[in-house]
């Protein structure tokens, strides 16, 4: 059975529940243990430009702690990804900066060594527990849901550093979307960013990012925008809630966290899911999905009463 050091971040606990929630559930559900470091601190993503140092400390703690346990980290958040991965990368490239880090960190009698891995959920969906697995444990799969897939810019920059996936073509994310029956579109503006790094800098420059993504996955035939980085679903989510009401526009693209996708199709109960913690509701998705529950036993009636026939017969 595969374990993980869980690490949360901070947006998640803080504001996103539902994804911390969903990812439990899904985890679980899927015979993956995990364990919370309760010394886990920041990342380090807000000091990424402001105070390097500080960054790389705030990093090198969490990798640390995580090996003493022996556990390889697992994220939810794709800025904390990249972070962790970052700093990863910075010392076992610079050993001088690998040396001054673990001079800090010995005082708590810690020590970075670099013997342990950082992989996002959806790595670990994919990579860890493949397509196959995951398809095994379906209670249902969707029909006829269009999805728009946002990979993140985190997850994908810089490739030599994230290893996520092909940053020009990325498909891992589009695989697990379709596991559960629905149906990843191809959207001109899929890689570009959400405009959450903008947020709170300037508002309406990044509005404007987040607008010009949904207005185009919508037109490219989207239902749902699937997500799986708190940042990434609040500015799809809460922020966009702010466009509709600012902007008079009343064509909303809904945002669901990948975990709350999957979820569904793996049966899990929706308020475990925290579907209703959405701002922009998603409702509507669940009809989608009972309508195939529905099909899905009629086969199995179906194939019942033929075999029944068939013993009857041959006897």
């Amino acid at each position: 059975m595969m374990e993980f050091a869980l690490f949360l971040g901070c947006t998640i606990p803080a504001r996103l529940n539902q994804y911390e929630s969903s990812s439990r559930a899904v985890l679980k559900k899927l015979g993956v243990r995990w364990v919370d470091i309760r010394e886990f601190n920041c990342c380090g993503y807000p000091l990424r430009n402001i105070d390097f140092k500080a960054f790389i400390l705030s990093s090198a703690r969490n990798l640390a702690l995580a090996e003493k346990k022996h556990l390889n980290v697992m994220t939810l958040c794709m800025c904390c990804y990249g972070s962790l991965k970052k700093a990863d990368y910075l010392m076992k490239e610079n050993n001088s900066l690998k040396r001054e880090v673990n001079a800090t960190l010995e005082k708590e009698g810690l020590k970075y060594e670099g013997k342990i891995e950082v992989k996002h959920l959806l790595s670990v969906l994919h990579k860890e527990i493949g397509l196959e697995s995951i398809k095994g444990k379906m209670a249902a799969t969707f029909k006829g849901l269009r999805i728009a897939t946002h990979y993140g810019c985190h997850a994908l920059r810089p490739s030599q550093v994230v290893e996520f996936d092909n940053p020009v073509a990325p498909s891992l994310f589009d695989q697990l979307v379709e596991v559960t029956g629905a149906e990843s579109i191809e959207w001109p503006m899929k890689l570009e960013c959400c405009g959450a790094p903008l947020w709170g800098i300037h508002d309406k420059l990044s509005m404007d990012l987040t607008l010009k993504k949904l207005t185009d996955a919508k037109k490219s035939g989207a239902d749902y925008i699937c997500v799986a980085c708190p940042y990434c679903h609040i500015q799809f989510d809460q922020v966009q809630k702010m466009i509709l009401s600012q902007r008079n526009a009343n064509h909303p693209l809904p945002s669901i966290v990948y975990t709350q996708l999957l979820g569904l199709s793996l049966g899990i109960d929706k308020k475990a899911l925290g579907l209703e913690m959405n701002e922009i509701p998603i409702s509507g998705i669940e009809a989608l999905l009972e309508k195939e529950t529905e099909l899905t036993e009629e086969k199995e009636s179906a194939a019942q009463k033929e075999n029944k026939k068939e013993t009857a017969s041959a006897s």
